[in-house]
């Protein structure tokens, strides 16, 4: 009979945000704030003996969370985002620590949680691989017999005596994940880093996820895509506004998951600080619509759909592509488009694209739409994973003699006739 490798009993994490900035969760923080913003803050002076009380400035990221994760389980987590998954894998790597609860896990973990996490940006690649050996508390020969294996993994041989500080995003993520598998933990915690870099190697790391799964290890993995989610995992828990929803079978998961998700999201807009994207790319915004900017809460399967993305580039002269990845429901990808060959070399500035579905091309099911901005061909700059969602129906089935359900998801209207 297995083990429980990790258990998890009643776990709060609470954020207070203040009017100004998010306050600290220590008495002398909170007195500090006071009087640095006086004016606004006054009232809550007699508040200091009340710190715990409920009220607005007061933010749950996990209320009241219990599960346990036995030994050689790979445990798939979902939920939207904000739902509380990556702040669950911060206090199980020990980055933060709990407002309540109490947790136990027996063995060692490596984590791969954001990219460049646990690489010390002035020492080079092979020096970060031994930092990281020794903390997990391998000896150094033990770190040796994995060198070699882990550099040639990483696909990053040619940099590996080259400070981490100059590494892309995309190699950064290739070395932590190598790092990450091959140092032979019990417990390999993964959050949605795969989304940078290239899909070859994304394909790599999920091989590598099914090798330490096989060997008896433990994974917990939390990604959007549904399909890696249901193939790779043994069981799946799912989060919604911080609680714990529904843990089971993945695909019953998924299913509770993707009924409780609205069908179309199908427009997105930021501003400021709040755009997604990194230290290359900022979003502006992304949406789907026909020509004329209409939507009736579903696209019909003879109009043409338009996806839009506006965006802002951070840096001079950098060959730069856009790629539409079309996904199922649940997550399997249908096609992937880029944008243009040449590439073009852009300097720092705001850039907006737009790729045209025909009509009459994709058959009555959910999808999701990812957009990745590409230097080149080959590097990813930045994900924006599955940020649209919407649903096409087919209103006339005239086109065919068949009135029933159509298989597969690419159905084109073709010109196809039969001789006598």
């Amino acid at each position: 009979m297995s083990k429980a490798i990790i258990s998890v009993s009643n776990l709060s994490k609470r954020y207070r945000i203040s009017l100004r900035e998010k306050s600290p969760e220590t008495l002398i923080g909170k007195i500090s704030s006071i009087f640095r913003y006086p004016i606004n803050n006054l009232k809550k002076l007699t508040q200091l003996n009340q710190f715990a009380q409920e009220d607005d400035s007061v933010f749950w990221a996990l209320k009241d969370i219990s599960f346990e994760v036995q030994e050689g389980e790979v445990l798939g987590i979902i939920g939207r985002n904000g739902a509380g998954k990556s702040t669950l894998l911060k206090i199980l790597s020990q980055i933060t620590e709990p407002t309540s609860g109490k947790i136990e896990i027996q063995g060692r973990v490596a984590s791969l949680l954001e990219v460049g996490t646990g690489f010390h940006p002035e020492l080079s690649g092979r020096e970060n691989i031994y930092m990281n050996g020794t903390i997990l508390g391998m000896t150094r020969r033990e770190i040796d017999s994995k060198l070699y294996e882990i550099i040639d993994f990483s696909g990053v041989e040619k940099f590996i005596d080259t400070p981490v500080k100059f590494y892309s995003s995309g190699m950064k993520v290739r070395l932590g994940f190598s790092v990450a598998a091959h140092l032979d933990p019990e417990i390999l915690i993964i959050d949605e880093v795969l989304a940078v870099g290239d899909y070859e190697f994304q394909k790599k790391c999920l091989g590598k996820m099914k090798d330490v799964a096989g060997q008896g290890r433990t994974v917990l993995f939390v990604s959007h895509n549904l399909e890696a989610i249901k193939s790779l995992c043994s069981s799946a828990i799912l989060f919604e506004n911080g609680i714990l929803k529904d843990s089971g079978a993945p695909l019953e998961v998924i299913k509770t998951y993707l009924k409780d998700s609205s069908i179309s999201n199908y427009q997105f807009f930021w501003d400021g600080e709040n755009r997604p994207g990194n230290e290359w790319i900022r979003v502006n915004s992304i949406l789907a619509s026909t020509p004329d900017f209409h939507f009736k809460g579903f696209f019909d399967r003879k109009d043409e759909i338009e996806v839009s993305v506006e965006f802002e580039l951070l840096r001079n002269k950098i060959p730069t592509n856009l790629s539409l990845v079309l996904l199922s429901d649940t997550g399997e990808i249908i096609l992937n488009a880029y944008s243009q060959i040449p590439v073009p070399i852009l300097n720092a500035g705001n850039y907006s694209g737009t790729c045209k579905i025909p009509g009459n091309f994709l058959n009555d099911e959910v999808y999701k739409i990812t957009m990745m901005f590409v230097k080149d061909t080959s590097e990813v700059m930045f994900s924006l994973e599955e940020a649209l969602r919407f649903e096409i129906l087919d209103t006339d089935k005239r086109e065919t003699v068949w009135l029933g359900k159509q298989s597969g998801y690419v159905r084109p209207l073709l010109d196809f006739v039969l001789h006598g």
